[in-house]
């Protein structure tokens, strides 16, 4: 029974651990599919990125990946902003549909995957960093620094946007352009310079994700394919445009995962966070916290 009850803790604590950086992984994609209907299938290819770049300079000159993700946020924002621009000069600008739009999005995966296999090969990549090693004890409770570094990073980064949407001009008007383009004409907002803002947040949280990927995990340029189902489930369990909602799904997937990994084995895991998914959307169409 002793064995037991230690077993149920560390795995809701590791769940609660794993679902803060998920929080992470999906804040982009809450931010681009949830509010601007973009389905950015190439998201976490961009997270891989972040993880290469932190692999880069830890490797180089010792550096800490979580610094790093910061420093390259300007590049990861302008990075976006191009994205999206060629997106919408190819696809919104000239009424195209989102099938083509997809497709586009599905070019940028493959070829930023190719990009890093030729460049790093497909051997796998870690970071080395004081905190990765140790764990904290409090009884019968571990907190493994490798986990408990990203969570604390990642909903750092979650209240941080949320604040930025919910008590700023931009962050405002970011919320409204996909309800009402014309209302925020009528405020002198240019609703395609806010989308374009929107999504180059989108893919500049990508540096942040991949350094707390790597801190997490070793990589390698196809690991974000594992990623591809989780992200999109969370967004849409926690109802599109979302964010509180994404970091509660975020934090019951982790848990339900980490769950079912301990009791039942890890190739279950995906198969009953994905049930999950199916019977919330059977009762709740709208998500736990949708629009």
């Amino acid at each position: 029974m002793h064995i037991q009850l230690d077993l149920l803790v560390s795995a809701l604590v590791a769940g609660i651990l794993l679902g803060g950086f998920y929080a992470a992984v999906t804040v982009g994609v809450s931010i681009s599919f949830g509010i601007l209907d973009i389905v950015n299938i190439a998201h976490p290819a961009f997270i891989i990125l972040g993880s290469y770049i932190a692999y880069t300079f830890n490797a180089r000159f010792g550096l800490d990946p979580i610094l790093v993700s910061i420093l390259a946020l300007p590049a990861f924002y302008a990075l976006g902003a191009l994205v999206y621009q060629v997106y919408y000069q190819s696809f919104e600008k000239r009424g195209q549909d989102a099938l083509r739009g997809l497709a586009f999005f599905f070019g940028l995966l493959f070829i930023t995957e190719v990009s890093l296999d030729l460049y790093f090969g497909v051997d796998y990549r870690y970071v080395e960093a004081s905190y990765i090693g140790p764990t904290l004890h409090f009884g019968i409770i571990n907190l493994p620094l490798r986990l408990l570094v990203p969570c604390v990073v990642s909903l750092a980064l979650f209240a941080g946007l949320q604040l930025f949407l919910t008590k700023t001009f931009i962050g405002r008007a970011i919320m409204a352009v996909a309800q009402d383009q014309l209302a925020l004409q009528l405020m002198a907002a240019n609703p395609v310079r806010i989308k374009q803002i929107a999504f180059a947040i989108s893919i500049a949280t990508c540096s942040i994700a991949g350094a707390c990927l790597i801190i997490i995990q070793p990589i390698e340029p196809s690991v974000g394919r594992d990623y591809i189902g989780r992200i999109f489930a969370i967004c849409v369990l926690g109802g599109l445009g979302s964010l509180p909602g994404a970091l509660i799904a975020a934090m019951l997937l982790g848990i339900i995962e980490s769950l079912t990994s301990t009791f039942y084995g890890p190739s279950w895991a995906p198969a009953v966070a994905f049930g999950l998914l199916l019977l919330t959307l059977a009762l709740r169409p709208a998500g736990l916290l949708g629009r």
